[in-house]
């Protein structure tokens, strides 16, 4: 979540969610090839440098840099940092941080954006749980992202996903987004709510889903830089993000190699087994 004008929703033709696809793909190369880079003793201003050259090299423009004044390519947010960490030839990584990587790209004037939450080396059991119980409620909300359904439908199996897990909090003050020609568009996607409320999901719609939970509670400190924000506790956090197309067949994760076809298949799969026999 990044600050946002207000538009209207954007209905994209096929064509169009076509050519967002291929932003997609560049950002899930580019996120797979830094969190790839991921290690002890590597700065966060080196993942960035990475991270713009995998974006320009598949011809494609970072959609962060320079936006409103952002100085990256990519956020980096390290431990307790939840989104929006601006990387630094100063932020060398240690053995045991989590960092949330958080990319978008540009082709042909539409936009992909996501996100992914990884481990430092060898990471405590309670961090990697974090993290699996973050990744797990973002596949809990693209699976709500058919026609017919309501925003709220999203928000409330994000937030349900992330109870069930554990005593963790959910961010508040900063959502997903609506994303298309430009990176930020309505509607607001948060990651908690009623079901069956908010606007009804239309085929040719595309949002970018992600859930921000931390250890602690939900409350969120804006460091002085204008980005970078902090869980108030001090507890550690966790971010995964997708840009996910509403099609007529259900959800299109642009932003994950296969669509996202085998992480909704398991999650469908999870969700049969949970339900006791009649």
């Amino acid at each position: 979540m990044w600050p946002r004008r207000a538009q209207a929703v954007q209905i994209k033709t096929p064509e169009q969610i076509a050519t967002m696809r291929e932003a997609g793909l560049v950002v899930a190369h580019a996120l797979d090839a830094v969190a790839a880079a991921v290690r002890p003793g590597v700065t966060t201003a080196e993942l960035d440098a990475l991270a713009e050259l995998e974006i320009r090299a598949a011809g494609a423009t970072p959609s962060f840099l320079g936006y409103h004044g952002y100085p990256a390519t990519i956020c980096t947010s390290v431990n307790d940092e939840i989104v929006h960490g601006i990387p630094s030839p100063a932020r060398r990584l240690n053995e045991g941080d989590i960092i949330s990587i958080d990319c978008g790209a540009i082709v042909a004037g539409w936009h992909g954006d996501a996100a992914v939450t990884v481990g430092v080396g060898a990471v405590s059991a309670e961090h990697a749980a974090l993290l699996s119980a973050c990744e797990a409620a973002l596949w809990q909300g693209i699976a709500q992202a058919r026609p017919g359904r309501r925003l709220g439908d999203i928000s409330h199996a994000v937030e349900t996903s992330v109870d069930q897990a554990g005593p963790y909090g959910v961010v508040e003050e900063y959502t997903g987004h609506g994303i298309g020609t430009a990176m930020h568009m309505d509607p607001p996607v948060p990651n908690y709510g009623r079901p069956g409320r908010g606007l009804r999901l239309r085929a040719g719609m595309a949002l970018a889903i992600e859930p921000m939970v931390m250890l602690g509670r939900p409350e969120t400190v804006l460091l002085d830089d204008g980005w970078t924000v902090l869980t108030a506790d001090g507890s550690w956090a966790a971010h995964f993000e997708h840009t996910v197309a509403i099609t007529a067949d259900g959800p299109w994760v642009l932003t994950a190699e296969d669509g996202g076809e085998a992480r909704l298949r398991d999650t469908r799969k999870k969700d049969a087994a949970s339900v006791p026999p009649t």
